[in-house]
Parts: C-alpha cells; structure tokens; sequence
C-alpha cells in the first residue's frame, strides 16, 4: 500500500540532516536548555570548564590547557548531540508537514448561489469561503475546504491526504459524506457544505499536529524525567563533597594531588543519565511521528503511550467493521415463483432509489440477465419510500404495481388488497434475520414475489486482524444499535469476542465508564456523531477520517486510512514507544555502572594510590581514562539515535518474557559497551600521543 509519508523513511536524508545540525546549535539557548535538567548540568558543566580552559590559558590553570580543553569540547558536543537527535525527530514531523502543506491547494472555487446542483455559481478564492459556504466541485476540480456532501456522488482521490492511490467514493448521506480540502474529484460532481473557515480546516490541524511543536510529555515521560532528576540531583551533592575530601586527604597524608574541578565535572557528567536524558525528547516525538507514518494523526502524546497499554477495544460497526451500507446479496423467491420474475420486479421497484442499498439490489438483478431500463421509455410512475408506510416502489401503468419494503408492511399492504402472506417466506424472513440479515419483501399487486435478502458486508480480512488483538491480549468489543439477532451474527463473522447491541450514545459512554472504573484502559474507534461522547471518553480513541467532523474533533487520534484494524499498529507504536524508553534507560543506567570503572580510579588516583587496582581496562594515564570516558559518553548519544527514532522491534510475547529480553540485551548490553568503547579510544588516544 503506497503511503504519501513513506519518502520519508531514511534517516540522515540531506533536507533533514542539515537543518537539524543548524537547530542542535540554536538549542544551545539556556532558556532551552533549563528544560531538560540532566542536560542542563551538562550545560552548566561545560560554563564551567570554558572558564577554567581560559584561566589555563593565561597560566593560571588547574591542569593543562590542552587537556581541559579536550574535555570541554566533548563536553559541549554531548550538548550538541543531544539537541540533535532531537532536531532530528522534529526534523521528520516537520519534513511531514510540508508534504502536508504542499497538498493545500489555492484555487478558485465556485461557490453556489442556493444549495443545490445547477444554480448559478461565482469564481471567490479558497480564503473568501467560511463556514456553512456551499460550493459546486466538478470532475478535475479540488476540493477546496473541508466539508459535508450534500449532493451528488464522486469518485475522489484522496492520495495528497491518505496516501492511497486507490479513488474513493464520496457521496450525500451516510458515513461517506466527509471531504477533505485539498483531494481532487476524479469524476462526477459533488456540492459540498464548508464545515470548517480557513485556517481551520482538518488539513490546518493535521499541519500543525504533525510539526510536534505543542507536544505535551506524557505521564510516563514526566515520571521518568523526574527519575532522572533525581538521580542527577544525588550525583550531583556527591560530586560536590569528593572536592573537600581530596583536599583533606591530601593535606592529612602530606603527599599526593588535589583532584581537578574539571575531573570532578567530567565524572559528574559521566555519572547521571545523560544518554537517556538527552536521547527523551527525541524517543516521544518519534512515537507520535511513527504514527505519521502508519497514516495515523495523533492528536495527543499521552494517546500514543497510553495505546502501550489498551486492553479493551471498542468498535462501532457500520462503517467501522462493515462496509458501511447495507448491500443486496440474495433474491429469495416464494413457491411457485421465479427467480428472474423476482429479480425483475425488485430491479424495477429500486430504478430511482438513490440509496446504497437501492443501486445494490440493481446491480444484483444484473446477475439474472436483466437490464436497467431507461424510466422514459416503460413509462414508470416511482412511489418514493416513506416513514410512514415503510415502503417504495413503482407503478407500471394501471394493471402493474410492484411494492418494496419491510416485511411487516408488506404484510399489512398485502392484506389490505385482500391477498396473503406465503406462509414459506416467513420462515425465509426468520432464516435472514438470525444470519444478521435484513429481509425485504417484493410484491406484485396483490402477489408476494419474494425477499430480497440485505447484509451488512464485514470488511475482507477483519476477523484475522482481531485474532492477532486477541493474540496481544486485547479483547474486542462490537458496539451497534441493530437487535440483538443481528449484532451476533455480524460479531461471530468479524471473529469479535464480545458486542453490545441496541446501543446508544448514552449506552456506549456507561460501558466504556464502567470499564475504566474497572481498572481497563479502552480504546475506541468511530466515524459517527452518535459516537463522539464515547470517542470523548475513551482513553485512546481513534476517530475514521471517513466519519463526521464530530467523530474527529472527539477523538485524540484520526485514522486517513480509515480502517477500524488500524488499532493494531496503533498499539504496536504505543508499546514500541514504552519499550524503546525503558530499553534506552535500562542501558543507560548500565553504561554508568561500567564507567564508575573507568573514571573513578583515574579521577582519585592522585589522591588515592591505591584506587589504581581498580583500573581493570588498564587505561594508559588517568587523563586519557577521564578523556575517553567522555569521549564515550557523548558519542554513545550520537550512535543510539537510529534506535530512538525508530524504535525497539515490538514482538507479541508475554510481559515477562519482553522484561527478560529487554535486560539481556541492554541491561548487559549497557555493561559491556562502556568497556569496549572507553578501552578503544583510549587505545586510539595513546596511539596518537594525545594525552
């Protein structure tokens, strides 16, 4: 399936790259600096530094100035390498939003006098309409803003918006009515209700989410932040003190070295977080950028993560798992009676029924051999449906009238003319409403034909989407207002494990309530109005872009696919999104463990001798062990970025098994890489006489 966001896919594409280098030295900003903290003392360490490297510099020095100055310039590329794989992350969103933006078009529009097809129309500009404006789109045209259809049916090509190359039908009434400024209609005409004024469209929004600018962190990102906070705090009052007790030691002991500031600022930055904290706000943006590239708009970070953990799903049915309209499937003759006779009438009755289910029932006909015939030339007076009788049809001259309609006034009308109901349909009639079917009954005069049998059509491939949900321990959940009878049968066909029938929005809203009261975390998709309260109230709610403007203000995700199963890549991300946090941070902590090893023997050497049997990787000088450690520590940001931005592979496995695997790989990972990576610098350090 061809995806408009899918070009952007490699990472260290030149029209993301470079513009990130130039925004990783903007950030160096300390306004935006202050809101990361573990960054922050990084920051305020390499101040520090710069200002002993002067100081050395005009002979007044701690150290050497070569040495000082090799230490501050590792420290401010951790700086820099941090604030760049953020840009990096910002970079692809933005990168979407221009593709996005690029898809808005500025063309003239024609906006009608009165709201119907053929009154007269003028030429305005895209930015003149506003809301409730009524505008006529031909084949060729644009759309020009977002809104309703409230005539006419066209095929549309939403590729700009989707990334489907495959047309779709847009029509009045029913789920499909929604339009999207900037697709193009391919054949047809539409006239179309602006429901958004400029500025405001879905279009304008999606731009601005996908940018990333206004991301809020989540609740688990802001515990973790904390975390680390905490833990720089604690590194921070240690450091702080091993200053006064060097120097106590040293005058106890009469020989030895002070250790240096710019040692103690080298450990201090060597010991917090920093691979965590200055890879976090790349790790969050890139989930909601993830999300992009599934075609998925999220509204909300807090959404995404909170999709890690949905156990309950909840899904409208039409439109959601059906198709969305009713279709004809069967022609189901009395005794006696033809199949073709059946057929013929049923064709005839539905010639001006511009309903989905109406054309269905035509088009079946054809099966039969039989033709739509031209109105004109059989002379048909069409009866249209009304509420009231609960029935169409068409007269045929004076000796020929054919009747459509719900079994039971059909019943009635037959009775009535003074004819009877063929005892053989009605368990027909049964036999379609326990399938989950809808049976209409045909008559002639006062002779009933048969039943055209109606069937919400299950989306191909659904029911094995749901069994892969189970298989991630999530329970699905029909939701629909069709009887009872109904709603099993279309939940048994889509392989849903419970439903709830006759559903209203008040019934839907409990539901979800109770479940959260329950400790359940929902998610929930829709299209419809009639969904939005429930949309409002789910924890993860993911609106069809198909569906109504309601559905999609309602909801903190919208899906351009508009595909209910959509939910399963949605919940990949969210658990790919906490995975990738918790693997990072996990070999994070493990990477300082093994650069206590490194850093701490040749920080105290000096002042401690005997601290030179901890230097187990036989670093060549202390200074070239706190240079490489540094060193490491900076570049280890640089080379974890692919791995933030694209995430830990999820794999549906048990949680335990997830933990075990996520410890072996980084939690051992994290031990082995500092030894590794400090040991060959240090070897390239020495080979080169640097230190």
């Amino acid at each position: 399936m061809k995806k408009t966001h899918s070009k952007v896919t490699s990472l260290f594409e030149l029209t993301i790259l470079w513009p990130a280098v130039i925004e990783a030295f903007k950030k160096l900003d300390p306004r935006h600096q202050i809101k990361n903290p573990v960054m922050f003392v990084v920051f305020v360490g390499s101040v520090l530094t710069t200002g002993l490297w002067i100081q050395a510099l005009i002979g007044h020095g701690e150290a050497g100035a070569g040495f000082i100055l090799a230490v501050t310039l590792w420290l401010w590329f951790t700086i820099v390498f941090a604030n760049f794989a953020e840009s990096m992350a910002e970079g692809r969103g933005k990168a979407q939003a221009e593709s996005l933006r690029r898809a808005r078009k500025d063309t003239p529009a024609k906006k009608l006098s009165k709201p119907v097809h053929g009154a007269g129309f003028t030429s305005v500009s895209v930015t003149a309409l506003h809301k409730d404006d009524v505008v006529l789109v031909e084949q060729g045209d644009y759309i020009p803003m977002d809104g309703e259809v409230i005539e006419g049916v066209a095929s549309v090509d939403e590729s700009a918006i989707t990334g489907e190359s495959a047309p779709v039908i847009r029509e009045s009434g029913g789920d499909r009515s929604a339009v999207t400024g900037g697709t193009r209609v391919l054949s047809d005409w539409l006239v179309i209700k602006i429901t958004a004024n400029p500025g405001e469209t879905f279009l304008d929004h999606m731009i601005a989410m996908v940018e990333g600018a206004r991301r809020q962190k989540t609740p688990n990102e802001i515990a973790l932040s904390i975390l680390l906070v905490v833990f720089t705090i604690i590194f921070l009052l240690v450091t702080v003190t091993l200053l006064p007790f060097s120097i106590f030691s040293v005058a106890a002991a009469g020989k030895g070295t002070v250790i240096t500031v710019t040692a103690l600022v080298a450990l201090l930055v060597c010991l917090i977080p920093t691979t965590i904290g200055g890879l976090l706000p790349a790790i969050g943006i890139a989930g909601m950028d993830r999300m992009i590239q599934a075609n998925v708009i999220a509204t909300s970070g807090r959404a995404v993560e909170a999709a890690g953990d949905v156990d309950v799903l909840l899904l409208d049915k039409t439109g959601t798992i059906t198709l969305g309209n009713r279709q004809a499937v069967a022609f189901v003759p009395a005794k006696g009676v033809k199949v073709e006779a059946l057929a013929d009438a049923a064709q005839l009755s539905s010639l001006s029924d511009e309903t989905p289910e109406g054309r269905s029932i035509v088009v079946l006909a054809k099966r039969y051999g039989i033709r739509e015939r031209q109105t004109q030339e059989i002379g048909a007076h069409f009866i249209p449906f009304s509420a009231q009788t609960r029935m169409s049809g068409v007269d045929l001259g004076s000796n020929r009238q054919i009747r459509k309609g719900s079994v039971d006034a059909i019943e009635s009308h037959v009775k009535k003319a003074g004819g009877v109901f063929p005892d053989d349909l009605k368990s027909t009639v049964e036999a379609i409403s326990q399938k989950g079917g809808t049976p209409l009954a045909v008559v002639e005069n006062q002779h009933v034909l048969g039943v055209i049998e109606l069937k919400d059509i299950v989306k191909g491939g659904i029911s094995e989407r749901f069994a892969e949900l189970r298989r991630m321990g999530i329970k699905t959940v029909m939701i629909t207002g069709d009887n009872p009878l109904t709603a099993a049968a279309i939940a048994a066909e889509a392989g849903m494990d419970d439903f709830l029938a006759q559903a209203t929005p008040e019934t839907k809203l409990k539901l979800i309530r109770d479940m959260q009261t329950g400790g359940r975390l929902v998610a929930m998709t829709g299209d419809g109005t009639n969904d939005a309260p429930a949309l409002a109230q789910a924890d993860v709610a993911v609106a069809m872009n198909t569906g109504t403007q309601a559905a999609k203000e309602a909801g903190n995700m919208v899906d351009l696919d508009s595909n209910p199963t959509k939910l399963i890549e949605v919940v990949k991300i969210g658990k790919q999104l906490l995975i990738t946090r918790g693997s990072l941070t996990t070999f994070s902590i493990a990477n300082d463990v093994s650069k206590y090893f490194a850093i701490i023997p040749a920080a105290f050497v000096g002042t401690y001798p005997q601290l030179g049997a901890l230097n187990i990787m036989h670093l060549t000088t202390p200074q070239s062990a706190i240079l490489s450690a540094v060193i490491f520590n900076a570049l280890i940001i640089i080379v974890l970025i692919p791995l933030s931005l694209f995430g830990v592979p999820y794999r549906a496995v048990a949680a335990s098994r997830l933990l075990r695997d996520n410890l072996l790989i980084y939690g051992a990972g994290g031990l082995i890489a500092p030894f590794v990576g400090i040991k060959l610098i240090d070897m390239i350090l020495a080979a080169w006489h640097w230190v």
